[in-house]
């Protein structure tokens, strides 16, 4: 069943699409409208567009578009019940009785439940004679017993089933504890086993305080053992959108977040007093995760590990923070190997002093690509600075081109000019690049579109005069009955269209308004784009009935056209000719 319409307009009131999107984008006026970075693709420059007197938004970059239930549904990656339960929660509404299908809702819940359990159990673990190993690896990492329960870390026994008898017992069933990824099927088929053994524990907790995974490292010195395992996608939990700790680095006072390389250093950084540090769950770091960072931080620290390995994932996360507008600084450390030993060594102040005097992203790049190469020879000189004349060309802030250019031939004692000519030529070169790529993304957007709406790849003319029509109705519900009367939606060529304008003209019927926000149950996300694109198009609406009456005889024109060709067969091909000739004069009178 359908949630009611009025429930609808009621959540619609009280989640307008600015406040909703403004916790997740950073927002600015654009006239009557704003524009931010689109969350649901990597771009430098604002292509995402939302419209307050619509209650919708619209990217150009990529055609997402929708209500704020499309919104909630895309960026928290919910179906459309839960979106809308995300939101009621959010304003206090109370869910209505529909009878629709929450067997996924109930898989969730559930799925949340058994992970608290087991939670529980690895914690209580650490107070037992076979946990007390785990938590001697704590204690050996300097953990404070306050530090160890506020993160709810915990042991995984050395047995086979522990978890998996404990759960049962708690009257969870198979099914149910496999779909949380806490146990594994047995070879044979017969029977599961425990995911985590003789493992220290780290709970991963979603912004909203659920439980949703686990990572786990071996106490053990097997090296045929991986050192860390981590959950799997689950129905509550997608690594690559989780970053662990941030339910609390949001809420921290520090400026800044602290993007850290695991577990252990985000858990001694919040001891010391960096609760704003976070880290990636067992993966590397993603667009995803950036767009998370954006939502609560206009500036990242990044604190990887100093061996090749980090400095490469700190390059690699660079350049993806960057596609946010986040300011980017990175923390060198020296003298220890991440910010655990760095704190234990020299102490919390010695580590503050170093966040304050983080370089920034260029500087960082600029002194890694110096340290790779003997600048005490013309050749290392010579590959230092072809290395900076690339690092700069990729930095589209003039300003700090300019800047460190000047600092780098001054530096190097060559000439500020061919530096700069140097940069300039690969600058453009990479602009130019660029830009083929932006067409060519700008074409699969097409082809995308193209999937919603297929047919309009092959009738363009039609298909813009239907739009026109939608996008007039839905401007100017008054012209409802001239419309009606005029054109139906089995005239329609396009499929897509035509269902939008049955929808559309059912509402009028009913004398409902055509809110976007009652489109979004009936029409998918990547429709719902398609269907905002026609709603916020600008039409004239003075000569409203004069562009219905010009689209319905574009539309009934080439309906008669298509017909005369899908009817042609070799024995009528002059008879087919002719009537096409007729169609075309007529539609030109």
């Amino acid at each position: 069943m359908r949630i009611p319409d009025e429930f609808i307009e009621e959540l619609r009131q009280r989640n307008d699409i600015e406040s909703v999107i403004s916790s997740y984008v950073n927002l600015k006026r654009r006239g009557s409208n704003l524009v931010g970075l689109c969350p649901f693709h990597n771009e430098k420059t604002p292509s995402f567009t939302v419209y307050p007197s619509s209650n919708s938004y619209y990217c150009f970059g990529c055609g997402a578009g929708g209500d704020p239930i499309t919104f909630i549904r895309g960026v928290e990656n919910l179906d459309y019940i839960d979106a809308i339960k995300f939101l009621a929660d959010r304003s206090g509404m109370r869910m209505p009785e529909t009878g629709y299908d929450d067997s996924m809702q109930k898989l969730r819940m559930k799925v949340y439940e058994i992970n608290r359990a087991a939670a529980r159990f690895f914690h209580e673990q650490l107070k037992t004679e076979s946990g007390k190993k785990g938590l001697a690896y704590f204690k050996s990492r300097e953990l404070s017993a306050a530090t160890i329960k506020h993160f709810g870390l915990g042991y995984a026994p050395d047995s086979w089933d522990s978890l998996y008898k404990h759960l049962r017992k708690l009257g969870y069933s198979d099914d149910l504890i496999f779909a949380s990824d806490l146990i594994s099927k047995r070879k044979s088929g017969n029977g599961y086993f425990d995911r985590f053994r003789d493992r220290v524990m780290f709970p991963i907790i979603d912004l909203r305080g659920n439980v949703i995974a686990f990572g786990g490292r071996r106490l053990s010195e097997d090296k045929t053992v991986a050192k860390y395992i981590n959950s799997s996608d689950t129905p509550v939990y997608k690594k690559s959108t989780v970053l662990y700790a941030m339910n609390y680095a949001k809420n921290s006072k520090n400026k800044g977040i602290i993007l850290a390389e695991g577990y252990m250093d985000v858990i001694a950084l919040h001891q010391a007093g960096f609760d704003n540090a976070v880290a990636a769950c067992g993966t590397a770091f993603t667009q995803e995760q950036a767009r998370l960072l954006s939502r609560y931080t206009d500036e990242i620290i990044v604190t990887l590990d100093a061996d090749e390995a980090g400095q490469k994932a700190t390059n690699r996360t660079i350049e993806i923070l960057k596609s946010t507008g986040i300011k980017i600084r990175v923390l060198r450390i020296t003298d220890a190997k991440d910010p655990d030993e760095f704190i234990k060594k020299f102490g919390n102040e010695k580590f503050r002093m170093l966040i304050e005097g983080a370089n920034n992203d260029i500087e960082y790049k600029l002194m890694a690509a110096k340290s790779k190469f003997d600048l005490s020879t013309d050749d290392g000189k010579l590959s230092a600075l072809k290395q900076a004349a690339q690092i700069l060309a990729n930095t589209d802030d003039s300003i700090a081109r300019d800047l460190y250019t000047g600092r780098i031939a001054d530096e190097f004692g060559v000439s500020k000019d061919v530096l700069t000519r140097q940069i300039s030529t690969i600058y453009k070169s990479r602009v130019s690049n660029e830009k083929k790529q932006h067409i060519e993304k700008e074409i699969k957007r097409a082809s995308s579109s193209d999937r919603v709406n297929p047919e309009r790849k092959y009738n363009t003319r039609t298909a813009i005069a239907e739009e026109t029509i939608i996008s007039l109705l839905m401007s100017d519900p008054s012209l409802y009955e001239y419309v009606n009367e005029r054109i139906k939606p089995s005239d329609f060529l396009t499929r897509f269209n035509s269902r939008v304008f049955e929808y559309l003209i059912e509402l009028l019927k009913n004398q409902k308004m055509p809110d976007i926000s009652l489109f979004s149950a009936e029409f998918a996300p990547d429709e719902m784009g398609k269907i905002v694109e026609m709603l916020n198009k600008k039409v004239s609406l003075d000569a409203g009935r004069e562009q219905i009456d010009d689209c319905v005889k574009v539309i009934f024109s080439d309906k008669k056209l298509k017909e005369a060709t899908e009817n042609d067969n070799e024995e009528n091909w002059a008879e087919t000719i002719k009537k096409i000739t007729d169609i075309k004069r007529g539609s030109k009178k």
